[in-house]
């Protein structure tokens, strides 16, 4: 059995539009390029290429009929535009990974920079650049790079969970608590179950100061995950500090939202 997904490489589409009315009407044909992705034996992935020849913007799934009635195989083209162009951008983005690594933030942020000017829509330069931000401490330029992830849903997809868990560690450790909440917040969005990010959204709230806060996501995340340990002892450390509080009311648990899975 084959590992799935497989890169077929890029495929031509080409569709047929009509253009003017009546006597002046005519009939041109457009040809897009798409990457696509083997996803299982009959479920095939196409993303369109960018005028840089690199995959950029929404995927979308489709049935093996539809594929092979409509897609026509460029290995030409795959070789000769679109690997030398995904090899720049996967050396810009290690480049930046390595740089920032050593503490070398303007020289990281310059790498992160060239590979969005070949994928202004790609999720991992993004998120190095809003690394970069947040160890700056530079909040104007940390809110303009968040805005964007907010808007990329592919950002919190499991694909990206390394770097997903990798931004929301610096904004914490940072201290950039509003951001991180905004962040995990969005998360619980696209997926309000789960219990990993109401930890790390409990953890943004706790280092803010907010005890309540903290502890109602901590109850959440075992809502959802009854024996997770960390957030067991987490929520065991908080009720401590809590009832040496005097008069303090009753922390409320608020039940996760429905949320895509």
């Amino acid at each position: 059995m084959p590992e799935y997904p497989i890169i077929l490489g890029v495929y031509s589409l080409a569709k047929e539009t009509q253009i003017g009315l009546g006597e002046t009407a005519a009939k041109r044909e457009t040809v897009t390029y798409w990457y696509v992705r083997q996803l299982g034996e009959d479920d095939f992935e196409v993303q369109p290429l960018n005028i840089y020849h690199v995959p950029s913007g929404v995927r979308k799934e489709i049935g093996s009929k539809e594929f092979l009635a409509t897609y026509f195989p460029e290995p030409h083209y795959y070789k000769t535009h679109t690997v030398p162009a995904l090899t720049n951008l996967v050396k810009r983005l290690a480049q930046g990974e390595k740089l920032f690594s050593q503490g070398q933030l303007s020289d990281a942020e310059k790498q992160f920079i060239k590979a969005l000017m070949i994928d202004d829509l790609n999720v991992q330069a993004t998120y190095g650049l809003g690394k970069v931000a947040s160890e700056q401490k530079d909040e104007a330029k940390l809110n303009r790079v968040l805005s964007s992830l907010l808007n990329l849903t592919e950002a919190f997809s499991q694909e990206y969970r390394e770097q997903f868990n990798g931004f929301g560690i610096t904004l914490r450790k940072n201290k950039h608590y509003e951001n991180a909440v905004r962040f995990y917040s969005r998360a619980l969005e696209l997926n309000a179950l789960d219990e990993h990010v109401y930890f790390n959204m409990a953890r943004a709230y706790f280092e803010k100061g907010a005890l309540d806060e903290c502890m109602c996501q901590l109850n959440i995340a075992l809502s959802i995950a009854p024996e997770f340990a960390e957030a067991k002892k987490f929520l065991a450390h908080c009720q401590k500090i809590r009832d040496e509080q005097p008069g303090a009311a009753p922390v409320t648990i608020a039940p996760p939202a429905a949320g895509r899975g």
